[in-house]
Order: structure tokens, then sequence, then C-alpha cells
């Protein structure tokens, strides 16, 4: 089964990981440029194919361990979403990661975890974690710390879909709770996409 640790920055999921990863295999979090120099397409498509890479490292990983672990969701559309919902993404470049990541389900090369563990920590929670953490230094922090009710809305619809699905922490027991979950179906495909669409909050 695919398991997803996602989170604010600073919301303590490569910590978590660390702490509980025990013999799961880890996909790690994206590590190629945080910006591309390119039009709107072309970067929503980039995006999009990276986002799959993962998720194909994910899959190709599963038969080998019981677990595995994905340090942020290889699905990000929510990242595009949530700062569309925040007015500092225009209307254009979400439908384009929309549709972008539409054709990646459609082919089978995206999809949505089996389950997925969200913390949202409060503002100051958040501020606390950062200023305590001298490794990292988490380049626009301000903007992310504010991305976190829509990350809300985002799981929240992904819940709708299959409550189960979503576990609203980081459990202290670590992966012990979690494995009798069993994968759930469907994981990818147009339609599981264009159902989560329509669960989304609208702007």
């Amino acid at each position: 089964m695919i398991v997803v640790i996602e989170g604010p920055s600073a919301a303590g999921k490569t910590s978590w990981i660390a702490a509980h990863s025990e013999d799961a295999l880890v996909v790690a979090e994206y590590a190629g440029p945080a910006q591309v120099d390119a039009d709107e397409i072309d970067t929503a498509n980039y995006w999009a194919e990276a986002n799959a890479v993962r998720w194909a490292t994910a899959i190709q990983a599963e038969p080998c361990t019981q677990i595995v672990l994905c340090d942020t969701d290889p699905f990000k559309l929510h990242y595009t979403w949530s700062l569309w919902r925040l007015g500092h993404a225009s209307t254009r470049e979400w439908n384009l990661a929309r549709d972008a990541n539409r054709r990646m389900f459609t082919a089978g090369r995206l999809g949505i975890a089996d389950v997925v563990l969200v913390s949202i920590p409060d503002s100051d929670a958040l501020a606390r974690r950062r200023a305590s953490d001298s490794n990292r230094t988490r380049r626009n922090f301000e903007l992310h710390k504010q991305l976190s009710e829509p990350l809300r809305e985002w799981y929240g619809a992904i819940s709708q879909l299959d409550p189960r699905r979503v576990c609203w922490s980081f459990p202290d027991a670590g992966l012990s709770g979690i494995t009798p979950l069993g994968t759930r179906s469907p994981r990818s495909g147009t339609e599981a996409f264009d159902n989560l669409m329509t669960l989304l909050p609208s702007k």
C-alpha cells in the first residue's frame, strides 16, 4: 500500500518519517528546481510529469515492501489549487494544471494514495517549528503557511471519496495502525479524478 505524509511546511512530515519509517520504502520529497523557466502550458506539463515520476517510483517499489511512504503527495495538484484559491495563481494556471493532471490519471500515471496522513498545526506552532529548525531555510514559508486551510479542504474532499483514506494526524504509534487499512480502490483513472474535482469547494 502507498501512504502519503502531508502537511504545510514545518508540519513535521520528514521528522515523522525518519522516526517511523521502519521497514517501509520512502519516496523522498521532490528535489528538483522549485521554479521552471517556461510558459504556463509547459510549466503545468512539467509539474504533472515530475509528480508522475514520483508516483511511478512508489508503484514500482510496492511489490517489494509492505508499505511505501511518500514524503508529500505525488499527486500534488493541491498546491496549484490552493494558490488559486488564495489568489496567488490565475484561473488559467489552475485550469492548465488540472487538465495536465487529468491526463496523467487517464493514462494511469498518477493516482490517489491508499492512505494520507495529514497534520495541519496552527500558525503559531508552524512558526515555532520553523524557528527551531536551523537546518532548513524553508523558502516562502509565510506563503506556505497560508496554504493550510486550502490543504484541509483538498483532503476533506478526498475523505468524502473514501473516509478511510485520510487520517488527520501523524500517529504516535507509527505505522502499526495503518497496515490493516490495505489498498484502496480506485487509485487512478479519469472517473476518480473527475469525482474528486466535483467535491472541491468552488472559489
